[in-house]
């Protein structure tokens, strides 16, 4: 986020929010943290300002804004200020403004587990070869599926680890080979 994107966001007004729930918690990349309760508001917004202004772009800024939480509260005492964490999107998407985010939301989701893929087993794609390309991504799929399953069965914190920590944790285990001496 820049300095314009953090000046369009501080010119939202605080009635402009709509509070929303997500039926399924998301991890926060920031804290790590599950949230399941937001704040989402929209401005138009002009992209690409330094360049000519036939390169300028003009659309919607949706942000969405969920409350960081303070550890060092002590019990029973409120914030004396609320602090947020802004994540904003510029589209021009025609949906309604909460359609419109929650499309973003399953989009980073997807994002997220194609990156994890290519980390594994669709690195190899593609190899020029239909055939080749076909037995990689099945192996991903077999593969993505199964770890997925140890995971969840393994720990929370493995059940949202990414393929590379899965591998380290839990595929590649150092052991000592026992002999029959």
């Amino acid at each position: 986020m820049n300095q314009h994107v953090a000046a369009a966001i501080s010119a939202i007004d605080e009635d402009a929010w709509t509070a929303i729930r997500y039926p399924d918690a998301f991890v926060d990349p920031d804290t790590g943290e599950l949230v399941s309760d937001a704040e989402v508001a929209e401005i138009t917004y002009t992209a690409f300002t330094g360049r000519k202004k036939a390169e300028h772009v003009t659309a919607r800024l949706i942000v969405r804004r969920v409350r960081r939480l303070n550890a060092g509260v002590a019990a029973g005492q409120g914030e004396l200020l609320t602090a947020w964490r802004y994540h904003p999107v510029f589209t021009d998407s025609p949906f309604e403004m909460l359609q419109a985010e929650l499309q973003h939301r399953q989009h980073a989701t997807i994002e997220q587990v194609i990156a994890d893929g290519k980390g594994s087993a669709m690195a190899h794609l593609p190899s020029g070869r239909f055939q080749a390309n076909a037995a990689w991504l099945t192996l991903w799929a077999i593969t993505h599926n199964l770890l997925r399953a140890t995971s969840s069965l393994a720990s929370s914190f493995h059940a949202r680890a990414t393929t590379a920590t899965l591998r380290a944790h839990l595929v590649n285990i150092p052991a000592r080979p026992a002999s029959p001496r």
